[in-house]
C-alpha cells in the first residue's frame, strides 16, 4: 500500500485538492469521465444512505455517511469549476449569506417568538428575493422539486397550497375528504369500468398525504417506519422457521399468518424517529 498523499490547508480544502487530484491527468481513470449526469444518482443515493443511518445507525455511521455526501457534493462543484461556472467555495459562500439574510431574527433587527413566525418570515422573504431576481412566469408551487419521491412531492405540494386557502381545513374534513377519494376507489374496483383505478387510488394517496400534514405526522417517515416494521417481522417469521429446520416454501398459506401475528412487536410502541414533531413548522422551510 503506498504512502498517503499529503494535502495542505484545513479539511475543506485539502477535500477539495483531493478532488481536483482525482480529476487531474494522473488521477483516477472513472473519476475523470464522470459528469454531472453520471453523479447525481450517486447523490441521491449517499443522501438516503444518510437517512438510513440516521434511524437506525450509530454517530460514527452518521458521521461516515455524511462525509460520503459531502466528497459527493464538492466532487460536483469540482465538476463545474473546471468549465468555469462555480467552484466548491462560491457553493458555501452562497448558502451562508442567503442563510444570514434569511436569518433577520438572528443576524439583524426583526423580532419572532415562535417557529410558525420564523417560517412565515422565511416564506416572506424568498417572495422578496423571487421578485428582486424578475423571476417571471413563475408558479408558488415552483420550488418544490419535480424529481423528489411522489410521496414527498405529494406533501410539500398540499403544504405550499395550504397557505394560499387550498387543501385547508381541519384533521376532520380532511379526513372526510380522504372518505369520498376511498369510497370513489372502491366503486371504480368493484365496477365493470376499471379505467380510472390508477387516477383514483392517486387521489387518494394525494388526499393522505395532506392528511398528514394537518395531523402533524410527515407521510413518507411515517410510511418508512411501517416498512421498517414489516421488514423486521417478516425477518422474524424466518427466523423461527430456521430454528425449525423449515422454508418460507416448507410453510402453509395458513401457517404463515399465524406465526406472522405471532411474532409481531406491540403495536402500541413509539416507532422511533419516524414522526415530525409539527410538520407544518418544521418542514418547507430550508427549500430554496
Amino acid at each position: 500500500m503506498g504512502k498517503a498523499l499529503a494535502f495542505s490547508g484545513g479539511p475543506f480544502d485539502r477535500l477539495i485538492a483531493l478532488v481536483q487530484r482525482l480529476r487531474g491527468p494522473r488521477g483516477c481513470p472513472w473519476d475523470r469521465v464522470q459528469t454531472p449526469e453520471t453523479i447525481k444518482i450517486h447523490l441521491i443515493e449517499e443522501a438516503y444512505e444518510v437517512l438510513e443511518a440516521i434511524e437506525s445507525g450509530t454517530h460514527e455511521e452518521v458521521c461516515a455517511e455524511l462525509g460520503d455526501l459531502l466528497f459527493h457534493i464538492v466532487f460536483l462543484a469540482g465538476i463545474f469549476e473546471e468549465v468555469g461556472a462555480f467552484n466548491a467555495t462560491n457553493v458555501v459562500e452562497a448558502v451562508t449569506e442567503k442563510m444570514i439574510r434569511r436569518h433577520p431574527h438572528v443576524f439583524g433587527e426583526a423580532m419572532v417568538s415562535s417557529a410558525h413566525e420564523v417560517r412565515e418570515q422565511w416564506h416572506e422573504i424568498k417572495m422578496g428575493e423571487a421578485k428582486d431576481n424578475d423571476v417571471t412566469g413563475a408558479s408558488f408551487l415552483d420550488s418544490v422539486p419535480q424529481k423528489l419521491p411522489a410521496l414527498i412531492r405529494a406533501y410539500r405540494l398540499v403544504e405550499r397550497a395550504s397557505r394560499v386557502g387550498l387543501n385547508g381545513g381541519d384533521v376532520a374534513s380532511v379526513l372526510l375528504k380522504v372518505e369520498q377519494d376511498l369510497a370513489e376507489l372502491k366503486a371504480c374496483l368493484g365496477g365493470e369500468n376499471q379505467q380510472n383505478t390508477a387516477e383514483l387510488f392517486g387521489n387518494v394517496l394525494f388526499s393522505m398525504a395532506n392528511l398528514g400534514r394537518v395531523a402533524g405526522v410527515h407521510p413518507e417517515t411515517a410510511l418508512m417506519g411501517t416498512i421498517s416494521r414489516f421488514v423486521t417481522h417478516f425477518k422474524l417469521v424466518e427466523e423461527r422457521l430456521r430454528q425449525q429446520g423449515r422454508t418460507l416454501e416448507s410453510a402453509s398459506r395458513e401457517e404463515i399468518p399465524r406465526m406472522w401475528k405471532e411474532c409481531r412487536t406491540d403495536e402500541n410502541t413509539p416507532a422511533g424517529g419516524h414522526q415530525l414533531e409539527s410538520p407544518s413548522e418544521n418542514d418547507d422551510i430550508w427549500e430554496d
